[in-house]
This record gives C-alpha cells, sequence and structure tokens, in this order.
C-alpha cells in the first residue's frame, strides 16, 4: 500500500539538501528503539546524545540503535513478537524470514542495552541460554529479552552515495517493560554522552537527524490512534531522488 498523494514527512525529505559524493553501497540491517513513558501527559520518549568526537552524525540526539549481528537472531526470549509486528518486519524481504525479523528486534533491544544500559525483557525465569557474543553480558543480568512489546513504529533506508547507509527499522517499546538498569554505561567518554527524557513535542525540537524528527512525529500520531499493534507501518525510501512514503 502506498500514499500516492505528496505526504508532508516525505517530502520533507525530499527536499533535504545532502551531498551525494561516496562511493554507492548496499545499505546494512539495523535497528533502533525508543523508550516511552506514558504515565505522564504528554508522553515522554527517551533520547541520547552522540559525543561530538564522532564523524557520523556528531552532537545529534538519537534513539539507541545500530547494525544487527550475526547471533541476533538465536538469542533466547521471554516472548516473541505479536503476529502483525512479525508479519510487516518480513514484508519486502527477499527471503521472509521470522528468524531474520525476530533478530532485527533483538538487535534493537540488544544495541539498547549496550549504549544506555536498560534492559528489556523480565527477570521471571532466571539466567537465560545466550550464544556467544554481545548477549553474554546482557544474560548475565538474569534478564529474557521480551519482545511481544515491541511496536514496529517505522522503516527507512538511507539513500544512495551517503557516507553510511542503513536499512533502519524503528521499534518503540513502553518503559514499564525495562527490567533492569545498569548504572555508568553512558559518560563523557561513550558513544552517548547523555541520556534525557523529553516529551514528545520537545523531542522534536532537539537537534536531530532528518528521519529522528519524522519518526517521532509518526510515534505521535501513532499514540494518539491508540498504539496498537494493527496500525499501519510507514517506509520510507527514496528513488529518483524523491521520497516516498508507502505503508506496511
Amino acid at each position: 500500500m502506498t500514499n500516492k498523494a505528496p505526504h508532508e514527512h516525505a517530502e520533507a525529505l525530499t527536499q533535504e539538501a545532502r551531498e551525494r559524493k561516496w562511493p554507492n553501497v548496499t545499505p546494512k540491517d539495523a535497528a533502533t528503539l525508543i523508550i516511552i513513558d506514558r504515565t505522564t501527559t504528554p508522553a515522554k520518549v527517551l533520547m541520547g546524545k552522540r559525543h561530538h568526537g564522532h564523524k557520523f552524525m556528531p552532537g545529534k540526539f538519537v534513539f539507541p540503535g545500530g547494525r544487527i549481528e550475526r547471533t541476533d537472531g538465536s538469542m533466547n526470549v521471554a516472548g516473541t513478537l505479536a503476529a502483525p509486528v512479525e508479519e510487516k518486519l518480513q514484508k519486502l524481504m527477499q527471503r521472509p524470514s521470522i528468524t531474520r525479523a525476530r533478530g532485527l528486534a533483538l538487535a534493537a533491544v540488544r544495541e539498547t542495552f549496550e549504549e544506555t544500559g536498560i534492559l528489556i525483557g523480565v527477570k521471571d525465569h532466571g539466567v537465560p541460554p545466550s550464544p556467544e557474543g554481545p548477549w553474554r553480558d546482557f544474560a548475565s543480568h538474569g534478564v529474557f529479552p521480551d519482545l511481544e512489546p515491541l511496536h514496529f513504529i517505522a522503516r527507512a533506508i538511507t539513500p544512495p552515495r551517503r557516507p553510511k547507509r542503513f536499512d533502519a527499522r524503528f521499534f518503540a517499546v513502553d518503559a514499564t517493560h525495562i527490567a533492569h538498569r545498569i548504572e555508568g554505561v553512558v559518560s563523557p567518554d561513550t558513544e552517548l554522552v547523555d541520556l534525557v527524557w523529553q516529551p514528545i513535542g520537545v523531542a522534536i525540537e532537539l537537534d536531530l537527524p532528518s528521519i529522528t524528527r519524522i519518526v517521532l512525529k509518526e510515534l505521535e500520531a501513532r499514540i494518539e490512534a491508540g498504539f496498537g499493534h494493527h496500525l499501519p507501518t510507514p517506509f520510507f525510501h527514496e528513488k529518483n531522488r524523491r521520497w516516498f512514503r508507502d505503508l506496511l
């Protein structure tokens, strides 16, 4: 399903001037997680400020996230993705795979843990078996990641000839699903130097990448519409230097 008429979010991306001087590369699968606190009105979201020394988006406010890793799809979970989320994640995959869909969601949970010290999941089942690699540290805190409460908010692919390209899936989860926090993960010397909770309307005005601002607006509309798994998920992608907003 495609929005045939121009959409304000796609138009904003189309009008954004960005250099296209780098060799073109295939986008890397990536995932990010928006943690929402809905105990206040308006709802607040957790934003991280990137280190000024980074070549990629220095000083910008972002959601925690990063590339999918080989072991993400094999991590044990307490709950699987909601059926509509699993289905939408597999749309437009060359080879639809439940394991790949769950791996994307797990990548968002793992990256959030690594960048913020926040573990999304449950502590009711002891220490989960985990694959070798970055999941071992997560599991050592006695938390099973739980994918059931994750919402699929948006998908966006970086346009061609940019320095880095990602095929990013944006997930959201309510802050009530935080099972554990580790202090001291964020510092002046880490990838994220600060974490802030901000009302969505305030967060939109921060120094953000354009797609982050657009996803926040999509999230705001989704919350107003009931925040259900059944709601369509926008997919932002570029063709012939024009952005499109399809619905998954």
